[in-house]
């Protein structure tokens, strides 16, 4: 089970509390999470059981005020500091209730979530590795030569689940869904590598090229 007190990228954040990556980051640069929690020595790192911040901050925006949230925020801030060395269900044992006068909160369903969330990612890293003997070392499923990507890029243009699992028949639906959390924690940077390959089966129809329109305004 992956530890409480890893540190995670923004992006694996962001996955783990099913919100944006533009609210971790401001999480981070509102001061909404705690700065023990927070590291920026070598890029930006949220503490893994802090991610349970995050996540109920947002979600329960349109029930409680800025204020409510960061109080419950604060007010449980040290029982997850001396937490931090326990194991997930270790910590969800522990009483997570915030009560103020008439309003009382409970944190507990957030870290679970958090908890199902995280083994989620760690599954997903353990499914999926690189060498430069498959691929040129491009991220694939483990035991096949699938990248990864490939499978989450179909899933993030819609194909249905069948269509997918016929394209890549030696996974499973399973892992075509942690190949999209994959792809969303790790996020491929900059524009893809162009190619002149074609996929298997591709047929070139027509080789015709199109002159580009020139702007308006511009002399001949």
């Amino acid at each position: 089970m992956p530890a409480v007190a890893e540190m995670l990228k923004p992006t694996e954040a962001a996955v783990v509390s099913r919100v944006s990556l533009r609210d971790v980051n401001r999480a981070i640069d509102e001061r909404i999470l705690p700065e023990a929690f927070v590291s920026v020595d070598n890029g930006r790192h949220v503490l893994a059981g802090a991610c349970s911040f995050i996540s109920f901050y947002f979600e329960t925006a349109k029930r409680l005020t800025s204020e409510e949230r960061l109080f419950a925020i604060r007010t449980v801030e040290s029982k997850l500091t001396r937490a931090r060395g326990l194991a997930w269900a270790a910590l969800l044992r522990e009483d997570w209730t915030v009560r103020d006068e008439f309003l009382t909160i409970d944190l507990r369903p957030f870290l679970k979530n958090t908890s199902d969330r995280m083994s989620d990612l760690e599954a997903s890293r353990e499914m999926v590795t690189s060498s430069s003997d498959v691929l040129g070392g491009a991220p694939v499923i483990r035991g096949t030569r699938i990248p990864v990507y490939d499978v989450a890029a179909s899933v993030a243009a819609d194909h249905p689940i069948d269509r997918i699992l016929e394209a890549y028949p030696s996974i499973d639906v399973e892992k075509v869904r942690l190949a999209s959390i994959y792809a969303e924690a790790n996020p491929l940077r900059g524009r893809p590598r162009a190619t002149g390959d074609l996929p298997e089966g591709s047929v070139i129809v027509s080789d015709r090229r199109v002159p580009r329109l020139r702007k308006a305004g511009r002399s001949s």
